[in-house]
Parts: C-alpha cells; sequence; structure tokens
C-alpha cells in the first residue's frame, strides 16, 4: 500500500510543505523530503520568513554584501525571499517537469500591507514575477475585496496565482469567479492558458479554533458536542462548490482551450487543539485534485501514523450542511467568525512582515 504520504498522493492529494528556509535548502532538507516524504510543492508567508531570518547563519554573507551596497531595507527583503524561492523554484523544476507544470511549484506572497489596495498589489504580483523569473512560481495575493480583481488581472497576464486567506464559502466563490474571469482575459488575450495555473488556499484550523472558542463559551451541552468539527465541514463544501463551478459550461470552455482547473488548497493544516488528533485536516480532507500544504510537525506526523482511507470529503456534504445549521442554531455566526478570521489573519501576515523587516534593519546594521 505504500507509505501514507504515498497513499495520499496516489489519492489525488498534492503534498506541499508549508515552509522554506535557506538553511533547509543550503543543507538539501528541502531535496530530501521531495524524495522521501512525496513532497511536490513549497509555501512561504512573512511569519516562515521571519522565522527563517532568525535562526543561524545562513543569510549572513548576504546581508553583508546587501549592507556594503547601502540598499534599502524593503529592497534587501526582497532580495533575500526571491533568493529563496528562485532556489527552492530550481530544486522543485524536475516535479514540475514532470508533472506538466502543475506541481513543483513555489509560492511567494505580495507585501500584506497592500492586502486593500487593488493597484499596488497588482504592481507587486509584476514586480516579483520578474524578480523570481521561475515558470513554476505562484504569486500568493490575499482574497480579500480588493485582492479579487488584483487575482483575475494578474491571471490574465499569464502569472500563476496562489490566492490565499480564504476562510468563507462566499468568498471562495468569488475567487473561483476571478480565477475564470482572468483565463478568459488571458484566452482573449491569445495567451497559452495551459501556463498559467492557480490555487485556492481555503484555510482550515483557524477556524475551528474561533468556532470552538464560541462554543466552549456558550457552554450548552449541545454547543460542546459540536466542537472540532466546524472547519471540516466549511472545507468539505468548499469541495462540493468546486465540483459544481468545475463541472459547469463556462469551465468546459476554457478547458478546451487548454486551461487547467484552480485546485483548493488546504491550509492552516496544522492541529491547535491537542485534544484533536494531530492529522485531522489532513486525513478528513481527502478528495482528488486537492493539495494539502503542511508544516514540517504535521507532514512528519502523518508519515508516522496517518491513517489514510480513500476520499473523505465527497458524500459528507449532507453532513456537513446540517452541521452548520447546527452551529447557526446555538447561536455562532459563520459569518461574523470568518469576517474576523480574515481581518485577524492579514493583521498576522502585516506583523509578521514588519517583524521581518526590522530583523533585516538589525541585521544590515550590524554587517555595515
Amino acid at each position: 500500500m505504500g507509505s501514507p504520504l504515498q497513499q495520499l498522493s496516489d489519492s489525488g492529494v498534492a503534498v506541499w510543505l508549508d515552509d522554506i528556509s535557506r538553511q533547509r535548502l543550503r543543507s538539501g532538507g528541502l531535496a530530501a523530503l521531495i524524495a522521501e516524504r512525496n513532497v511536490v510543492g513549497v509555501t512561504s508567508n512573512p511569519t516562515i520568513f521571519a522565522k527563517a531570518l532568525a535562526e543561524g547563519d545562513a543569510y549572513d554573507a548576504q546581508l553583508r554584501d546587501l549592507a556594503v551596497r547601502g540598499v534599502s531595507v524593503e529592497e534587501a527583503v526582497r532580495a533575500i525571499t526571491a533568493y529563496d524561492i528562485r532556489w527552492g523554484a530550481d530544486v522543485l523544476r524536475p516535479v514540475y517537469e514532470a508533472s506538466g507544470g502543475v506541481d513543483g511549484r513555489v509560492s511567494l506572497e505580495v507585501d500584506p500591507r497592500l492586502a486593500r489596495d487593488t493597484e499596488r498589489t497588482l504592481a507587486e504580483a509584476r514586480a516579483l514575477w520578474w524578480l523570481v523569473d521561475r515558470p513554476n512560481l505562484m504569486i500568493k495575493i490575499p482574497a480579500t475585496v480588493e485582492g479579487l480583481p488584483a487575482i483575475t488581472a494578474a491571471l490574465a497576464e499569464g502569472i500563476s496565482v496562489n490566492v490565499t486567506l480564504i476562510f468563507s464559502l462566499e468568498r471562495y466563490r468569488a475567487v473561483m469567479e476571478a480565477f475564470l474571469d482572468g483565463l478568459e482575459q488571458a484566452r482573449e488575450a491569445g495567451r497559452d492558458l495551459s501556463t498559467i495555473h492557480s490555487v485556492a488556499s481555503f484555510f482550515v484550523s483557524r477556524v475551528d479554533t474561533e468556532v470552538d472558542a464560541r462554543l466552549s463559551k456558550i457552554a450548552t451541552e449541545e454547543a460542546v458536542a459540536l466542537r472540532g468539527k466546524t472547519a471540516l465541514a466549511n472545507a468539505r463544501l468548499a469541495y462540493a462548490a468546486y465540483e459544481e463551478v468545475f463541472s459547469g459550461r463556462r469551465w468546459a470552455e476554457l478547458a478546451a482551450a487548454g486551461a487547467r482547473p484552480q485546485r483548493p488548497l488546504w491550509a492552516s493544516t496544522g492541529v491547535k487543539d491537542p485534544e484533536l488528533p494531530d492529522t485531522l485536516y489532513v486525513t478528513e480532507l481527502v478528495a482528488p485534485g486537492t493539495v494539502n500544504t503542511m508544516p514540517q510537525a504535521t507532514l512528519e506526523a502523518v508519515a508516522d501514523h496517518g491513517q489514510i482511507t480513500g476520499d473523505t470529503v465527497r458524500g459528507g456534504y449532507e453532513a456537513a450542511r446540517a452541521h452548520l445549521d447546527a452551529v447557526a442554531a446555538v447561536g455562532v455566526s459563520l459569518d461574523d467568525v470568518v469576517e474576523k478570521l480574515e481581518v485577524e489573519g492579514v493583521d498576522k501576515f502585516v506583523t509578521s512582515w514588519e517583524e521581518l523587516l526590522e530583523r533585516v534593519a538589525q541585521q544590515l546594521a550590524s554587517h555595515g
């Protein structure tokens, strides 16, 4: 049967690592995960880079050169992150080639401070696409209301996009609409649709964290019994929406022109509640044509004791709807939850970005 991660891959789930660092690249750690852990993609975010810069001396040589050149802090951050992403893309290039461009992807996020500014987000996406200059790059753009037109415009220009920070079913449908709009514009411009790829990062564990806190506060027997299940129900209904959109006539016309579907990507899959199984958001979200991006600890947990039992998404739609109805019935507004999570998600990445800028500024000063 193979390892749990092999079984996951065989079930149609692409295993991506939610981490990157200069040390991991330099040591061959990423290459080892590709060879031994079925990893076929990498995602990054400002928090990951801030952590990487805080550990070890892997960035010292580049920081010294940047200090000597007297570059600005923001230029230094772009140079450092683009270097890692470019290196990661090169390590994953054989996977990219073998999968026909579907996997072997590395994601780099736009400055999260631009999340509410469409024009600047698009300009940043173009700049990062040009700076990294690898066909297996994906630019991460937040799924804010202001981000949606930037997503469409980037795809229309041939930029592959990882849409991030999706929490609600309503916003996910808007993301898929933005994707279809972008590909239709790309087709009208005569672009090769087969080279434009996208994933939609639907966040999981944070939904349970927020909903369960509210259920615990309500503290009735009915409310307590609902804990630990909302994130899975929400994600399963997202997959139902994906199936609906990507079986329609509009998509069929794009597919006939060579387009590839925008895959659902399960993000934030590290379990926060110690009372829940540490592989929950992997083993219970198995469905064909999806991506699961895992932090290293979750990846190793799945490799060690993950129980892959086939498709755990389709067939569960009715139960998922019933669960969300029950959550609403005890007094938890999922609309309020997802709105709060989006605001917090953007704010957390902005904080991490500012920490990254501060850390680089300090290291440039010390090397200068």
